[in-house]
């Protein structure tokens, strides 16, 4: 019969959640781990295969906690501002997990499709809000949201990277301001003439 596990795979991938954000994902070793768990590093591989398992699983968890982060703008209008004043703060909140997913992962990345794809699930509902609420065209709602998003992404990297300390006023005006331009941008006649797309068709 194998050892019964000294430690849960929930109980680890936890400390080794802390252990990212606190340290960043660099500090993740076995050596690192076991010693935030105050043991050896033989209960992480009774449970995991290899430490790639394990920052995998960090990813996910990581994931997880900036997709409930942000789902709180669903209490506020309007919603989609908010998603974005929700990203900024975690990324003010969460440095080195906002850098996990949104710059380790990406550094490879050539274009907005690239990136696209592992945005999770709040990317898909912060197009529908948008078709919802401003009464856009598929193809016109992605448009809006990739040039949000970017522009929401540069806010977020300064913050993260402690480069700008701007206040929640300063941040609430910048994204207005964005959001204005690109929604005259995006329903006018030069964007029709111009056949202006996203440089990603919704296929979801």
């Amino acid at each position: 019969m194998p050892p019964k596990p000294k430690f849960t795979k929930e109980e680890i991938v936890a400390a080794a959640l802390e252990l990212v954000s606190k340290d960043g994902i660099e500090a993740l070793t076995a050596r690192e781990l076991s010693l935030y768990l105050g043991s050896s590093a033989r209960p992480i591989f009774t449970v995991f295969n290899s430490m790639e398992e394990v920052a995998q699983a960090v990813r996910e968890a990581a994931m997880e906690k900036y997709e409930e982060f942000v789902s709180r703008a669903l209490d506020y209008f309007p919603e989609f501002k908010k998603y974005g004043m929700q990203m900024i703060a975690f990324s003010k909140q969460e440095p080195k997990l906002f850098q996990l997913l949104f710059m380790t992962e990406n550094k490879y990345a050539e274009s907005f499709q690239d990136v696209f794809s592992i945005l999770g699930k709040t990317a898909k509902a912060c197009i529908d809000i948008i078709e919802r609420d401003y009464k856009l065209e598929p193809d016109r709602a992605m448009l809006l949201f990739e040039h949000a998003w970017i522009h929401s992404f540069g806010i977020c990297v300064m913050c993260a990277m402690g480069t700008c300390r701007f206040t929640d006023e300063e941040i609430s005006q910048m994204l207005s301001d964005n959001f204005m331009g690109m929604m005259m941008l995006t329903k006018s006649d030069f964007a029709n003439q111009n056949a202006i797309t996203p440089h990603r068709k919704i296929t979801e």
